[in-house]
């Protein structure tokens, strides 16, 4: 986990989602898999784990963005008025439906963002237990 897993997990995504043809909006679904790999890589780095990035397309254009890292804390997004940080889970919870977070049964936690294609954002956040780094079943 370092900082070069930000660009690796943007040409990812960005290839992913260009072969699956997907139909949103790949710009908002990079940025969305970009921040959450940034905060995984800067809050929740433990020497000898990984980080997990995780796309799976829904019906009707629909996706699901999980990044699972070791840490059982989900980050906050408190955000000071003259601060340099804290922006990018308000920018995720702007350009998706929902974003969600799930602990892991061994060790971790995994952060779901869902893009909702024909909805306008909706974003809230809720916590849940889970196994990872295969993700709780999406819903049909």
């Amino acid at each position: 986990m370092t900082l070069r897993s930000v660009r690796l997990a943007r040409l990812h995504v960005r290839r992913r989602l260009t072969m699956w043809q997907w139909a949103g909006d790949i710009d908002d679904a990079v940025l969305v898999a970009s921040e959450l790999v940034a905060n995984a890589v800067r809050h929740a780095r433990v020497v000898g784990h990984e980080l997990w990035l995780r796309l799976a397309e829904l019906e009707h254009d629909g996706l699901v963005v999980d990044v699972s890292d070791p840490l059982r804390v989900f980050p906050e997004a408190d955000v000071e008025p003259d601060g340099e940080s804290g922006r990018g889970l308000l920018v995720v919870r702007h350009l998706t439906a929902e974003l969600d977070w799930f602990l892991c049964a061994d060790v971790g936690k995994t952060v779901r963002a869902r893009f909702t294609p024909n909805l306008n954002p909706h974003p809230h956040a809720r916590g849940g237990t889970a196994g990872c780094p295969a993700a709780p079943p999406l819903p049909s």
